[in-house]
């Protein structure tokens, strides 16, 4: 038998009774009619070879929901002929992994038979949990397929990680979701029979509030489907008034727990530092829209008025401040338009690092070299014992000098003539960097 051409409609579809849902009736197949994902399984690439060569290592599938995770591993088993159990790890705790693992071993030594044991959300167990997988990984009683959304890197621990392969799968594309569309229409067992029609731009809205997730389409599609009357003739015309009744609101992936939180974050930040401000707002309507918390936004801000600001505009940071407490009084939603504003400003505002790489300078030599005394002058005499001992003795008060700076040195003895802060030509710290050089100089 082709591995890449069995049409047993069964396969890939388990649990497809005929009130599930569509996005569980419509799993295709075979792995050929699987859409997207071709850097895994076009001729030549390491999933495609695993399987024509009839055996696979443990795996880790990392992607967003609905890119075919789940679809992937049931296929896998059927290819291999293999014993399939699922866990979920929400709901499933050490128990029933032993439970799975006794039946490995059981198949294993009866019957010959490999078994594989597929498990949803694996970021979800525990050390413990994933512990109690190593041993039977490792002596090959079970083959591994876990499928999470976030960075196995941080939610699997070393080693499990070291003991699969991870494959990381990518969101479907807008052709890949009109394959899918495609082929659920025209599938009689799906709703080949339901005479679906699509009204003008209703196709394109589908596939866009999707967002390359193929069980959300089939979900919308499923529940768009339902709203429609159909007409005389037996049509249902789906409108874009129906696929946004069946969806409510655009489909949001974002986890403020997980990694598309610090994804979503970090373009934010890189956008303003970046000088792009329609980027840090999109970015920024992503977060809140999503409902992500607002004062989490504003102390980013905060942060980077100093950071990547700095001195260029010293009035960034009391603008960043400014609207952190802002935000904090009214909440939202006016909130929103001073993280706008606060965003937009430091976005078009001029450039400096020089107070970042300043403070890291001074650190690496506190904590390299010796730490020198602080020089007589500098120190404080509040005790006539201090004062007889040199303390702040020799000190020149800079008020009383013209311009109101005094030739003093600052540093330890050890550190003289060191510079940490260099300014920047950008903004008002070109004119700070003029001032110091002169100062310096004179020094």
């Amino acid at each position: 038998m082709d591995l890449f051409n069995e049409t047993d409609d069964r396969i890939g579809r388990p649990d497809a009774r005929p009130n599930a849902p569509l996005a569980e009736r419509a799993r295709p197949p075979s792995i050929d009619r699987i859409a997207g994902q071709e850097h895994l399984l076009t001729a030549g690439k390491a999933l495609r070879v695993f399987l024509e060569r009839g055996s696979i290592p443990s795996i880790i599938f990392w992607g967003p929901p609905g890119c075919g995770k789940t679809t992937l591993a049931r296929l896998i088993s059927a290819r291999l002929r293999a014993d399939y159990h699922q866990l979920n790890a929400v709901s499933s705790g050490v128990q029933d992994l032993r439970r799975v693992i006794d039946r490995a071993k059981l198949a294993a030594t009866k019957l010959g038979r490999r078994s594989i044991l597929f498990i949803d959300e694996i970021h979800r167990f525990n050390k413990a949990q994933q512990d109690a997988l190593l041993h039977s990984v490792e002596d090959g009683t079970l083959t591994l397929i876990g499928a999470t959304t976030e960075n196995p890197s941080f939610e699997v621990i070393p080693p499990l990680l070291s003991r699969c392969r991870v494959f990381t799968l990518k969101p479907l594309s807008a052709d890949d979701l009109g394959r899918i569309l495609d082929a659920v229409l025209a599938d009689p067992d799906l709703l080949g029979e339901e005479g679906i029609t699509f009204g003008d731009g209703a196709r394109e809205l589908l596939v866009m509030l999707s967002a390359g997730d193929a069980r959300q389409m089939l979900n919308g599609l499923e529940a768009a489907a339902t709203l429609v009357t159909p007409r005389q003739g037996g049509v249902r015309e789906i409108s874009e008034d129906s696929i946004r009744e069946a969806f409510q609101s655009g489909f949001r992936r974002y986890d403020k727990s997980g990694e598309e939180h610090y994804n979503i974050i970090s373009a934010f930040i890189k956008s303003v530092r970046g000088s792009d401000p329609d980027a840090a707002l999109h970015w920024m309507a992503r977060m809140i829209d999503a409902g992500e918390d607002p004062k989490f936004i504003a102390r980013r801000m905060i942060v980077l008025a100093s950071e990547d600001i700095g001195n260029a505009d010293p009035s960034a940071l009391p603008l960043a401040v400014a609207c952190f407490t802002a935000v904090e009084m009214i909440g939202m939603p006016e909130g929103r338009i001073v993280l706008a504003q606060t965003a937009t400003y430091l976005s078009a505002a001029p450039k400096s690092n020089s107070a970042i790489r300043a403070i890291e300078a001074a650190m690496a030599d506190v904590r390299n070299l010796p730490a020198g005394p602080v020089p007589l002058h500098l120190r404080n005499a509040p005790t006539a014992l201090m004062k007889e001992s040199g303390y702040g003795s020799g000190y020149l008060y800079p008020h009383d000098a013209p311009g109101n700076y005094v030739n003093q040195e600052y540093l330890p003895a050890e550190l003289r003539g060191k510079r940490y802060y260099e300014p920047s030509p950008n903004g008002l710290e070109g004119e700070i960097a003029e001032r110091l050089n002169f100062l310096r100089k004179k020094r």
